[in-house]
């Protein structure tokens, strides 16, 4: 009797075994071809690199890369093979953002503070969003002179040249390891996009120096070319957000359809200001919220402000000579619970890269009897 209960008790180890070691023989996925590989994302940090609030004259410990940072720096001890990008709308969007722009200005030599601390955090790469050319093409062009990385964006076009007034996209060249520790290299595309609106909104910055194409049918015209260059994997940076509404020309937020675009594998969305995966898209088609996937494709929105940092985890598998992705999920981390209660520390070192025109700006408002 003893007996008949091990060898019951026993089978479900055996069949586990049994399946794992057939799928690992069947697919070629073993531990020493598969790699971990992890995406971060910011969106929409609005020119909020301090954890205070300028209105209000306070400490909010809701808001802030200098938070961020933190999360930032636990989700790559976490692991071995890490991305990170910024998908756009950080340099304006509070006083200290207006400030810098409109009074204080940019020096020749001086790196603005966002791109100072986008630098000190090492992304991979940032998008422009709409709010870029709040301050004018040439305010941006010269603060973009301070950023270390590639700013992207693919539908903003030149009308003199008729070419894209920013670099489209890029392919990243990183050297990863599998999880047996072995190195290889892994070439990730990039391409970013914004919603065509901006000829409206900054039309007095804009009009007779760019125009704007529409975000899906750009995408279309250069993943094919990305793809052909190389890139093992493409990565969508999409300053605008997600709806299932009918697609037209001037859609504002993009983001469902970019997802349908065959060779695009991750999206990274922002704009709306909106948290994905999260209750709000419930009821958003193909949608599965519990691992961040739409139409199949993992896709992120880490709110604003710096509030949150979005995480996707994407397992590559080598196999036939090209890498795949074999499972994926999305989710975003919170810098602070619902109450306003900080979950991290400040970033010491990124908060004294940027104090001093924290304080400017405080210092400011003081003046100015606020």
């Amino acid at each position: 009797m003893k007996r008949r209960i091990i060898i019951l008790l026993s089978l479900p180890i055996i069949f586990f075994t049994y399946t794992s070691n057939t799928f690992a023989a069947e697919t070629g996925i073993t531990s020493q071809t598969l790699v971990d590989l992890r995406i971060l994302e910011t969106t929409d940090i609005h020119a909020d690199l301090i954890n205070y609030d300028y209105y209000q004259t306070k400490v909010d410990n809701r808001i802030g890369l200098v938070k961020t940072s933190t999360l930032i720096r636990e989700a790559r001890k976490e692991s071995k093979n890490t991305l990170l990008f910024d998908d756009g709308d950080h340099l304006k969007g509070n006083p200290l953002g207006e400030y810098l722009a409109r009074i204080r200005g940019m020096h020749k030599g001086k790196t603005h503070p966002v791109y100072r601390a986008f630098n000190y955090l090492k992304y991979d790469a940032i998008a422009i969003g709409n709010h870029e050319f709040n301050y004018g093409l040439d305010f941006l062009k010269t603060a973009l002179k301070g950023a270390k990385m590639p700013v992207l964006n693919a539908n903003v076009f030149s009308v003199k040249t008729n070419k894209p007034y920013f670099k489209p996209y890029t392919i990243l060249k990183r050297k990863i390891v599998d999880q047996s520790g072995k190195p290889h290299e892994l070439k990730i595309g990039v391409i970013a996009l914004m919603p065509t609106h901006i000829m409206k909104w900054d039309k007095a910055n804009l009009e007779g120096k760019v125009f704007a194409k529409p975000m899906v049918e750009t995408a279309k015209e250069f993943v094919p070319i990305i793809k052909a260059e190389g890139a093992d994997i493409i990565i969508a940076l999409a300053h605008t957000g997600i709806s299932s509404e009918p697609y037209q020309d001037d859609t504002e937020n993009a983001v469902y359809y970019l997802t349908q675009i065959p060779e695009i594998d991750v999206v990274l969305a922002g704009h709306s200001h909106s948290v994905f995966p999260g209750p709000v898209y419930k009821n958003l088609p193909n949608t599965n919220l519990e691992t961040g996937e739409i139409n199949g494709k993992p896709v992120v929105m880490a709110a604003a402000f710096g509030s949150r940092l979005g995480i996707i985890d994407l397992k590559l598998s080598h196999r036939n000579g090209k890498w795949q992705i074999v499972a994926q999920k999305s989710y975003t981390k919170s810098i602070a619970d619902e109450n306003g209660k900080s979950l991290v520390k400040t970033d010491k070192g990124l908060y004294r890269l940027v104090k001093e025109e924290h304080e400017e700006m405080v210092d400011f408002i003081k003046k100015l009897g606020l």
